[in-house]
């Protein structure tokens, strides 16, 4: 591929204010994504204490809020050169031409910095911490690594995780022991999650010359393998809580179905050939384990508790 394909001329500032609206801003803040990342801080506060304090919930929630939406708006303004060659991504703001760099830039970082603020000022300077590092590793380590390393895709977990942190933060101060197996089980569920897309997605990447583990391994036997190694980290993750004493049996047994039914998309994922239709298979079990296995925790915490 020829370098100079991911060095595209810019629509010009007028052509792109003129055209842009608040969809496209929205659109830029990937909203899908910056929502994970706030309910996961949600649930590290609701799994923290039986209590909800509104003077600090809501401006962790805001906060949380505005770090998110601005990593994803530099995260966006990073890779517009590759976005604007990968057909899932060429429709996005920037690459589109409907938003401007500057604009995404001046957006992306105003939405952090208030974001931080807000943490310090109004709930502790130790959830303003975690939400920093998820921006430092997201910006700083994940974003980069796309473009070199195999193992980008782990470390965008480990950005990823934070959240859940941020909300015990608020919540407890010191991180208590639940804290970090919410961390643990949202770093795990990552791969799995990521794998299914990847694969799905791998001739784009392969086109932008990301090399990631489902371009790299053309069978996809070592993503499989990879995936289910991971599902059944998550799944021992979720479990953990109960064997510390910070939740029920009841808790056990749900954690203990929604896992098995998990680890089976993966064993499918590693036993099909092809695997196009077990990798949207484990990708759409990934997206309804994740909120339902959290639920059970915050369920089982406040009633049973």
């Amino acid at each position: 591929m020829n370098p100079a394909a991911l060095h595209l001329p810019a629509p010009s500032l007028a052509e792109t204010t003129s055209r842009a609206s608040f969809r496209d801003y929205l659109e830029l803040t990937k909203p899908r994504l910056s929502l994970l990342s706030v309910i996961t801080a949600v649930v590290g506060y609701f799994a923290a204490q039986r209590s909800c304090d509104l003077a600090v919930f809501i401006p962790m929630l805001i906060g949380t809020s505005f770090a998110a939406a601005g990593v994803a708006s530099l995260n966006q303004w990073m890779e517009r050169d590759t976005d604007a060659l990968m057909k899932r991504t060429a429709d996005r703001p920037i690459p589109s031409g409907r938003v401007s760099t500057g604009s995404a830039f001046v957006l992306g970082w105003a939405l952090c910095v208030a974001g931080l603020a807000l943490l310090f000022a109004k709930v502790n300077g130790l959830s303003a911490l975690f939400a920093l590092a998820t921006i430092v590793s997201y910006l700083a380590l994940y974003t980069p690594a796309k473009r070199w390393s195999r193992w980008s895709t782990e470390t965008g977990a480990v950005a990823g995780a934070f959240p859940p942190l941020i909300g015990s933060a608020a919540a407890t101060g010191p991180i208590q022991p639940l804290g970090w197996l919410l961390f643990g089980v949202l770093l795990f569920w990552q791969i799995p999650h990521f794998m299914a897309i990847s694969w799905t997605y791998r001739r784009d990447y392969e086109t932008v010359n990301f090399p990631l583990l489902p371009v790299r391994d053309a069978s996809g036997l070592l993503v499989a393998r990879w995936s289910l190694l991971h599902t059944v980290l998550a799944m021992g993750a979720s479990v953990a809580p109960v064997f510390l004493g910070l939740a029920s049996r009841w808790y056990l047994g749900v954690s203990l179905v929604l896992g098995i039914w998990f680890v089976y998309k993966a064993v499918v994922f590693l036993r099909a050939s092809p695997r196009e239709k077990a990798a949207r298979g484990l990708f759409f079990a990934s997206i309804t384990w994740l909120p339902l296995q959290l639920a059970a925790l915050v369920a089982d915490r406040w009633l049973l508790g």
